[in-house]
This record gives structure tokens, sequence and C-alpha cells, in this order.
């Protein structure tokens, strides 16, 4: 199942408290405190997992509670600190506060860890407070309670490239093709339900990602068909990829359906409008040539590379997807880390919001 947003909360270890206690034994009067401190509770700490792709391991437990520090000893013998209690996220996992909406931390790099509730401190054992006017203290400090907050997770899928179009454009079959993914690939809209990432191989030793994005119609940003609620994971995309069915047999022609996609990006986050793109027109096998003409002036129009594709007959994908290497490659030369890396906190809590409701419910 893909899950790309919960909400879970966790609560660091509390503190052991710190010892009463003097010093006893034989023929050594008045041995003076040796009270030990208490152990320092465990903290609870997100560390990001290439290995997992979606947060569907967080959707049933919800709660998450680091040991707490043990108490201390005589003879000056510290407690046991809490084990650190480590939740396992995908990479790409954004951190919000359940409550405001505020990102707390961006997860997007292997083994990159965040602290998201930090363990009580022990109390320190009566030996510290032993003065020359007060030699036998006979208090000792409790540990400090640990941290607890609700934090709501929302995964944003890195990827290089981002295929967007309407329903049955061709997007699967594209991506089942030129990579090792395995989308379901059918003959009527609304075939693909979740993203799919793959690997595409371009030049002698380069590679590049891939996103499959859920197709899109019209009103999709009023959550008409599958809404807008995948368009997230096309936010970290270096590069974006239209694509148009020019066979003449759908409802809207291949210009009137690139402007939706522009309309429902812009309407989603219009930074959007700024990502680079280039559009492919689809199903060359069995094109129709006005509505192709259509597609190329489209294009023309807005000043982007124009592909002719066929991704059954193999047609055109060549250079495409040499394009497309070396479109990401440029890219991460410019920006190593990737666009949406380090979010604006106010248009971040806005689409908090949109993902959440306003009282926050998931």
């Amino acid at each position: 199942m893909f899950v790309d947003h919960v909400k879970i909360s966790v609560q660091s270890g509390n503190g052991g408290a710190g010892c009463v206690s003097f010093r006893r034994e034989k023929f050594i009067p008045k041995g003076g405190p040796d009270g030990g401190d208490g152990g320092h509770g465990g903290h609870v700490t997100l560390v990001a997992e290439s290995g997992l792709s979606t947060l569907s391991e967080l959707r049933y437990k919800k709660h998450y509670n680091a040991d707490n520090g043990a108490r201390g000893g005589g003879g000056q013998c510290t407690g046991r600190s809490g084990d650190e209690l480590l939740v396992r996220v995908p990479v790409g996992t954004v951190v919000h506060d359940a409550e405001s909406g505020a990102i707390l931390a961006d997860l997007t790099e292997e083994g990159q860890r965040w602290v998201s509730a930090r363990g009580g401190k022990g109390g320190l054992g009566n030996q510290h407070f032993a003065t020359s006017r007060r030699q036998t203290p006979r208090y000792a400090q409790p540990g400090m309670p640990g941290e607890g907050r609700e934090l709501a997770l929302e995964l944003r899928l890195l990827a290089d490239v981002g295929l967007v179009g309407l329903p049955n454009a061709g997007k699967s079959t594209l991506i089942s093709v030129i990579s090792a993914a395995r989308p379901k690939v059918a003959d009527y809209p609304f075939t693909t339900l979740i993203p799919n990432l793959g690997v595409v191989n371009w030049g002698n030793f380069d590679a590049f990602v891939m996103a499959d994005i859920p197709g899109l119609i019209t009103g999709a940003s009023q959550g008409k068909g599958l809404g807008d609620q995948f368009l997230r994971h096309v936010e970290r995309t270096r590069i974006l990829l239209f694509m148009a069915d020019v066979t003449g047999l759908t409802e809207e022609t291949p210009d009137q359906a690139l402007d939706t996609l522009r309309e429902e990006l812009k309407a989603y986050d219009p930074a959007l409008m700024e990502r680079p793109f280039a559009v492919a027109a689809t199903k060359m096998d069995a094109a129709d040539p006005d509505a192709l003409a259509l597609a190329r002036d489209w294009a023309e129009s807005h000043g982007v590379r124009f592909f002719e594709i066929s991704a059954v007959a193999g047609t055109g994908i060549d250079p495409l997807v040499t394009f497309l290497g070396q479109a990401v490659h440029d890219a991460k030369a410019r920006q190593p880390h990737g666009p949406g890396t380090t979010p604006v906190a106010p248009a971040e809590t806005e689409r908090y919001r949109q993902i959440w409701g306003e009282e926050g419910s998931s």
C-alpha cells in the first residue's frame, strides 16, 4: 500500500532520579555522600533509509516511546541511560509539527537523522551537593521529563524527471519501456493510482530517476479525479515532461490538454511554473496529423523542446532519454541538492493545511 502522509506521536524517555546515599564501610566512619546520578532518557530519532518507499510502516503504529533513564545508585553509581528509539522513514520525508504545520525537518539523504524528541536529563545524586557547611545533604535532583510531541510526516519522492499528463497519455508505458519499473498499463483512464519510480540509464555510466505521476484532469486542484494529492511528488523534480496524446481520439485536443496541465500545476504551486519542462507527443504509431500539429505549435509557442515518441513501437525514445539525461546532469551541476529541499515556512504551512485540513485531521 502506498502511504505518503501519516501522523505519529513521539515521547522521549524521562531522566532517572539522582540517589541519596552515604558511604558505609567498616573502619571508615562518616564516609560522606556517594549517591550516583540518574541516567538520561532515550531520544526518539527519525532515520532516513533509501530502502523504504512509503510511510506504510508507520500507518498502524502511531505512538513511539523511548526508554526512561534508570535511577542512580549508591557508591557513585550512575543509572543506565535509556536506549535511543530509531524510527525508520523513507528518504524524502518532510516532518511537520502536527499542530502548527511548521516544517521541522526535511530528510533528503540516506542515513540522515533528526532527533524528534530529546530524552530528559538524569538528576544529580547527593554527592554533588556536599559543601564544607553541609556535609550530609539528604536530597538529590529528580530526573527531567522527556519531550512529547505530535508529528505529521509527508513523503515527497525524490525524482529527477516527473512525467505529467492526462489519464491515458502514455506515461506508464514510457516508464515501463525505458526503466525496470512495471506499473499497471491498460486502455482505460486512471490506470495509475499511485506514483511509480524508475531508474533510467543513459550514456555510458549515467542514470536518472523518473517519476510517473497519476493522471490529472481539469479541476484536479479542486479534488476532481484523483485530485492533486500526488502532485507533491513533482515538487523535487528537476525537470518536467508534459505528455500529450496525439491520436486525435481524446476529448481534449493536445493543446487544450497541455494548457490543462499547466493550469493545474499552477493552481497547486505557482513555483512549478519556473521548473524547466519539455513536451512529448505520444502514441506516434497512431498519430493524427492535425493533433500532432497542435501539440508541436503549443511547444513552439512556449519555447520548449518537442519530441515525437511511440513507447510501444520504440520510436523517438533515444533522443528523449538523452535530452532528459543531459538536462538532469546540467541541473545537478547548478543545484546539487535539487529543488524543494529548502522549503519556505509560510507556503509550507498552507500546503500542510491542504493535506490535513484546517483542524489537522488525517
